[in-house]
């Protein structure tokens, strides 16, 4: 597995815990959410099968259970921040009914609002997104802070016995930018193509 060092707060440094669920990923799909998790799907791999998002803060988790239910042979890993994920908390109670197999979420959890200023958010102060999807129907969920428990989520992610939710405390310092195209119609159609086949665009 991809090695996994820690920043100056002794927390996961999120790149390498990006690298390492995504690393021989087969036939994963993978949604980024608004902001920095997009900008990690993308350093891992700019690949057709990934979808990051540009805009819709609060939507990764709902769009990651469409495309779950709409792909149920293919495993579907949502990568957000908790600043997103807080936004979007009641899309768990319909993950939770729904209940699709096939989907994780996982949110990396820095504690602050990177794309604003650094604000701190709610799990700064104690709120438990873990507990909180647990509470909302997810039998599988984790706190994950140690290097060596990713390994074992990311085996979860591929297992299909989902859903899935994992909190992932990750270090609060910032990487470089590695921008996906920017353009919704292109990273759109180019999944569609990847799960559909080459006459994709003529459907």
């Amino acid at each position: 597995m991809t090695a996994i060092a820690t920043g100056p707060s002794g927390k996961m440094k999120r790149r390498d815990v990006v690298r390492a669920l995504l690393a021989d990923r087969g036939k994963l799909l993978a949604i980024g959410g608004l902001g920095a998790p997009a900008w990690d799907i993308t350093a891992a791999g700019d690949v057709p099968e990934n979808m990051p998002l540009w805009g819709g803060m609060g939507g990764a988790a709902m769009m990651g259970l469409g495309l779950a239910m709409a792909q149920p042979d293919r495993p579907v890993c949502v990568l957000t921040g908790d600043g997103e994920m807080l936004m979007g908390i009641g899309s768990l109670a319909t993950i939770g009914v729904k209940r699709p197999r096939n989907l994780s979420i996982i949110v990396l959890d820095n504690e602050h609002y990177g794309e604003t200023g650094m604000q701190e958010t709610a799990t700064r102060h104690g709120v438990d997104l873990a507990t909180m999807a647990k509470g909302a129907g997810i039998a599988d969920t984790r706190l994950v802070t140690q290097p060596a428990e990713v390994a074992a989520l990311r085996a979860a992610i591929h297992a299909g016995a989902g859903p899935l939710f994992a909190q992932v405390k990750i270090d609060e310092s910032s990487e470089p930018l590695v921008l996906p195209p920017r353009e919704a119609s292109i990273l759109q159609a180019r999944m569609r193509e990847a799960i559909l086949g080459k006459a994709a665009h003529l459907q």
